[in-house]
């Protein structure tokens, strides 16, 4: 009898631990896929923009551009503006040779004062 009782409260721990490791994997799936949805850019949109144009019609038909791997995006690229405040976009296009390319808006004084199109390893 004890045996079984044994038996079954590691039963009943396995199956806790296995639900909690498949909760976290989904989590952290739903966390990429968000992230994903928030920092992808469409390359027409890229090209679409041009600088000049107002922040707010270039924000428009952008992402929110906030997530978790904001500061990846932004290490290798190219120093920012002084005075700018800058969003920074994966292309929704495959990457070229293992590279993803990243996009870069500077606003400033209410409009688009720079973009930049670079390849992140």
């Amino acid at each position: 009898m004890a045996q079984r009782k044994g038996c079954l409260i590691g039963c009943g721990v396995v199956l806790v631990l296995g639900l909690a490791g498949v909760a976290a994997l989904v989590f952290g799936v739903g966390k990429v896929v968000d992230a994903a949805g928030k920092t992808l850019l469409e390359p027409g949109v890229y090209q679409s923009v041009k600088v000049g144009d107002p922040e707010d019609a270039v924000r428009a038909k952008m992402p929110s551009g906030e997530s978790f791997i904001k500061d990846a995006l932004k290490s290798g690229g190219p120093a920012e503006p002084a005075g700018s405040v800058c969003s920074w976009y994966l292309s929704a296009a495959d990457g070229k040779g293992g590279d993803e390319t990243v996009y870069r808006f500077c606003f400033k004084d209410g409009k688009l004062a720079e973009k930049v199109e670079y390849l992140m390893k």
